[in-house]
């Protein structure tokens, strides 16, 4: 019963809830794409946009522009948009556009943050926005309100235009062929996996956002094989592996995005176990 009051009284500071609120709508978010992406074998987009996302808070932060979302979330989304161009391109594949991008943006970010330094703590600056805090203090109700209603167009736009992305993840040119635009719906998927990215980074980090994209949906792929239920289950899994991770993280004062990255590798082993004895049988 300890840890159950324990628990009660960090959730009666509006900070806890705002920060579970927060995991919980991006992990289903993140698993709903993370399906697609999985799928498409373009998964690392979330880790490049992860790292564009670090190099324009770096500039937001030189510049000392206090809402940081008016210019991380447009360049970004633009990124996306130039990674979904180049991926298409003959002479740069997909893996190299990311490749680039991803490195150049880190490295940048890094060097801007450094050579403009806005605070004396550079290197705890730096590993906060880049493995999430460690505490759950920097979010704020408004973060909270921005990311509920970014979420909520993300999971309808997502609803609505299921047929169509689950027919551009499985055979473009099919898709084309029956006149389709799957060039809009693939923009659709990165700009809106962009989008997600932004409202993540403040609880878990730019270099562990992938995880919350891949993991869940491997998971689903060890023991199911249709794409809805594969869709389903990965968000299930993700929403109940954010809410134990920040459960622990809260009762253990861990940093929460690490702590809800290991849940999540727990659980693909879990998962990989039972496939494993499914297909034995």
């Amino acid at each position: 019963m300890s840890i159950f009051t324990e628990l009660y009284d960090y959730f009666s500071f509006p900070f806890v809830r705002y920060a579970f609120v927060v995991g919980i709508l991006i992990s289903l978010c993140s698993a709903l794409l993370g399906v697609t992406l999985v799928l498409k074998r373009y998964s690392f987009i979330g880790d490049g946009l992860s790292h564009v996302a670090f190099g324009a808070l770096a500039i937001a932060t030189v510049f000392g522009i206090s809402n940081n979302m008016l210019v991380i979330m447009p360049i970004t989304i633009a990124s996306a948009i130039l990674l979904l161009r180049m991926g298409q391109n003959a002479k740069i594949k997909g893996d190299a556009a990311i490749a680039m991008i991803s490195v150049g943006a880190l490295a940048i970010g890094y060097l801007l943050l450094n050579v403009f330094p806005s605070s004396s703590n550079v290197s705890g600056d730096v590993c906060s926005t880049l493995f999430g805090s460690t505490n759950f203090i920097t979010l704020s109700s408004t973060d909270m309100w921005v990311c509920v209603i970014m979420s909520l167009l993300v999971i309808l736009a997502y609803c609505f235009f299921y047929n169509k992305i689950f027919a551009v993840t499985f055979d473009e040119n099919f898709t084309r062929g029956v006149g389709v635009k799957a060039e809009l719906y693939n923009l659709l998927i990165a700009t809106v996996t962009a989008a997600v990215i932004v409202l993540a980074m403040k609880l878990v980090g730019s270099l562990l956002i992938a995880a919350l994209i891949i993991f869940p949906a491997i998971s689903a792929m060890r023991v199911l094989k249709s794409f809805k239920a594969v869709v389903i289950a990965s968000g299930i899994i993700s929403v109940s592996a954010s809410a134990v991770g920040l459960i622990l993280s809260i009762l253990y004062s861990t940093p929460a995005g690490a702590t809800i990255v290991a849940v999540d590798i727990a659980v693909l082993g879990i998962f990989s176990v039972i496939g494993a004895i499914t297909k034995r049988k």
